[in-house]
């Protein structure tokens, strides 16, 4: 518990406002009077305010004007609008007073700072939904507003401990789906990877303290592995006269974790757990053959894998990283990744867009970053209203890499990893998009949907009977492509709106119902369109006709509309989930004072299908609407991640208790060496000594290998883990594990 004490915390602030001026450089005299300006005002503004966790809140804009000066490597400018950052917020001072002291750039940036904070101290979908793409205007307007939240978040994510579970999750499931990816995309890897760090520490507890502990039992022995791999390579270059660095970096503990899933591989099978960076001392002129003499040195100690080189010093990452990889047989037959840099590209790699806007001028290129940037605001400005497609395509400018493709002239065009030959058209113009009928790849013929590969040249064929069609929406993951696509077809749809009309009017009629907009609407939503353009379009070409209409009656005139909607939509959820004791725990407020215990009973709750949680998982619970069951999801579910953090939802922490007499389904996973008798065995396991029912077994034995799917429903975690230790011991099968 913290003990506040006047005196020893005026000398920690004064301690932290000393190491903030030690870490930052400033360039004129006014500048360092500047901030010891801003430093007095946030010091008098926030001097009765206090954290959740009862320390000085001054300590906390300390903390990200340090991070921003420290880390990022941000100026004076950014450090005063850190100081302040919540000055305007939970202060009575106003914009104009920040206008008047420090001038109309430190206003924005503070301004800027202050609707990003009030758009997730929102509530409701809609208003997370629409005003995500306002945080993103950040970024055409001055990215520093998105630099110093990135501070801000990062030193919340540190002092995480003092809030309550639920507002844990929360901000966990923000900082996974947004600020890291950002943080990534703007070249921060360091705090990329220290945000997911802290995000997996408190989504999945167990999986944090699991890895990290053995990450420290097997440091001594990696430290012995590296100082023996690295000392021909040293001696090597310093003979060559080469000025530089080596250092082992360790992968972070979420790198690990992702890793272990995708490979469905324990830790102490990972072998990249760190890697070699290697940081030469060279000039802007002859860095790049610098970067090629270091790798020609390595390869004379070790032999690389040529399938693992990777060359982003001729074209550099769309967040500006340049680098060369490479990936070489170790001593003890261990693969071991080596990463060679200059200095500049250190810098940029660490520091991300503050550095690249310090390197900009002096480079004949501008950074593929800019690029990036320039798609961001062409997503924001494009015509297509609907925000939740908006976050799902801007989402993927996060977290896609990117590959690089010729024009038949030699051009090189950048573009998302997984974009086809419809993209590439639509990239370069609308019009070749919306005629393209193929292409020619390599000189080969190829439809509009080949997804492309780096390095390809492509030359587009066209045709003027070609046009739009709505099934092309899934050939594209560029926004540009989609958002062309879906405003040709909506246009198309539009002709048919009239004739649509008239003939459902003309059904309603025939079926007794009133041709009025409530019904039409209770119609549109019954069968799941998104718009009316939409039903009277599909009315209009037959695609539903008079029974449909029919079912509708029937189910309007007994049960009513919203009956007719649940049947459709939850029959399934209903059958899976029979439980209950389901126990909602605390949910607090803003203020974290306790409601009142809630028990939720069958149908107030759904299992969620897209992580099949089971009791025994730690869960949470989701409340999309008030007509709608709280969701069961499991706390690391991406989906629940997603809601949580997008839509606003308040997680209900869940304390789900084993019932023996129900089951819920789940999904395994067997991998092993064919033999006869191997299924009889597995189900014998399943069915004859555990009791348990299996929904399906699919399994496939090739080359004397087999793996398998297993559905089956079980009780709880403990039952479970007992059918994986049961089927691991069967003769021939190598590993079983749960499906996420």
């Amino acid at each position: 518990m913290y003990q506040a004490d006047p005196e020893t915390e005026k000398r920690e602030i004064l301690k932290r406002y000393r190491n903030l001026l030690n870490l930052w450089k400033p360039r004129h005299p006014e500048d360092r009077k500047n901030v010891r300006k801003a430093f007095k005002m946030a010091l008098e503004a926030h001097k009765d305010m206090r954290r959740k966790s009862g320390e000085p809140y001054i300590y906390h804009p300390l903390s990200v004007a340090t991070i921003a000066a420290g880390e990022i490597g941000l100026g004076a400018t950014s450090i005063i609008c850190a100081l302040l950052h919540d000055v305007v917020e939970d202060t009575e001072y106003t914009i104009e007073d920040i206008r008047g002291l420090f001038g109309e750039k430190v206003a924005g940036i503070i301004d800027g700072l202050t609707k990003i904070k009030g758009i997730f101290d929102q509530r409701t979908a809609s208003i997370h939904a629409e005003n995500f793409k306002k945080i993103l205007l950040t970024l055409s307007d001055d990215v520093r507003v998105i630099l110093i939240k990135l501070a801000d978040r990062l030193h919340n994510m540190r002092t995480l401990d003092a809030l309550s579970t639920e507002k844990q999750l929360k901000i966990s499931s923000e900082t996974t789906v947004l600020y890291a990816p950002l943080a990534h995309r703007l070249g921060l890897h360091a705090i990329k990877s220290e945000l997911e760090d802290l995000a997996l520490k408190y989504t999945e507890p167990t999986v944090y303290e699991t890895i990290q502990r053995k990450l420290r039992e097997s440091a001594k022995g990696r430290l012995r592995f590296v100082n023996k791999f690295i000392y021909p390579v040293k001696k090597d270059l310093a003979d060559k006269g080469f000025r530089f660095t080596i250092q082992a970096r360790e992968k972070s503990i979420a790198a690990i974790w992702q890793k272990m899933k995708k490979k469905e591989i324990p830790f102490e099978e990972i072998y990249d757990l760190f890697a070699i960076r290697i940081v030469i001392d060279s000039a802007m002129e002859t860095e790049k053959s610098d970067c090629w003499k270091v790798y020609a040195a390595i390869t004379d100690h070790y032999r690389p894998n040529m399938e693992r080189l990777r060359d982003w010093i001729s074209i550099p990452k769309a967040n500006g990283y340049e680098a060369l990889h490479t990936t070489v047989m170790s001593h003890t037959g261990q693969w071991v990744e080596i990463q060679i840099r200059s200095r500049r590209m250190d810098d940029i790699a660490e520091k991300g867009y503050a550095a690249h806007w310090k390197y900009k001028e002096s480079m004949s290129l501008n950074s593929q970053l800019d690029n990036w940037l320039d798609r961001i605001k062409e997503m924001i400005e494009s015509p297509d209203a609907n925000a939740l497609s908006f976050i799902d395509d801007v989402k993927g400018y996060f977290f896609l890499d990117e590959i690089s493709v010729f024009t038949p002239q030699g051009e090189l065009r950048t573009l998302p990893a997984n974009s086809t030959v419809l993209d590439f058209a639509y990239a370069i113009h609308s019009e070749l998009g919306d005629t393209c009928i193929g292409a020619k790849i390599d000189k080969k013929l190829a439809p509009i949907n080949q997804v492309l590969k780096n390095g390809q040249q492509v030359e587009l064929i066209t045709s003027r009977k070609q046009s739009p069609k709505e099934e092309w929406i899934q050939y594209v993951v560029t926004t540009r492509a989609k958002s062309h696509i879906k405003l040709v077809v909506r246009d198309e749809k539009k002709r048919y709106t009239r004739q649509g009309k008239e003939k459902l009017c003309q059904w309603f009629h025939q079926t007794g119902i009133d041709c009025t907009h409530e019904n039409t609407v209770k119609f549109q939503s019954a069968y799941h369109y998104n718009t009316l353009v939409d039903l009277y379009y599909d009315v209009a070409r037959d695609r539903l006709g008079i029974k449909d209409i029919r079912l509708f009656a029937a189910n309007n005139l007994r049960d009513g509309w919203i009956s007719f909607i649940n049947k459709n939509n939850t029959k399934k959820n209903r059958k899976a989930v029979a439980a209950n004791n389901l126990r909602e725990a605390t949910v607090p407020h803003e203020d974290f004072r306790q409601q009142d215990s809630l028990i939720l009973v069958q149908p107030d709750f759904t299992v969620a299908s897209c992580c099949n949680p089971i009791p025994g998982d730690e869960v949470i619970g989701l409340k999309i609407s008030e007509n709608l069951p709280v969701q069961i999801h499991r706390t690391k579910c991406p989906t629940a991640q997603e809601q949580i953090s997008m839509f606003g939802n308040q997680p209900l922490k869940l304390d789900w208790t084993s019932q023996t007499s129900i089951s819920y389904l789940t999904h395994i996973k067997v991998s092993g060496m064919d033999r006869i008798g191997l299924i009889s065995e597995i189900t014998r396991i399943i069915s004859s000594e555990l009791s348990l029912n299996i929904q399906s077994f699919h399994i496939d034995a090739q080359n004397g290998l087999t793996q398998g799917e297993i559905n089956l429903y079980v009780q709880d975690t403990s039952v479970l883990r007992d059918c994986l230790l049961k089927i691991k011991n069967v003769e021939g099968i190598v590993k079983v594990t749960r499906i996420d």
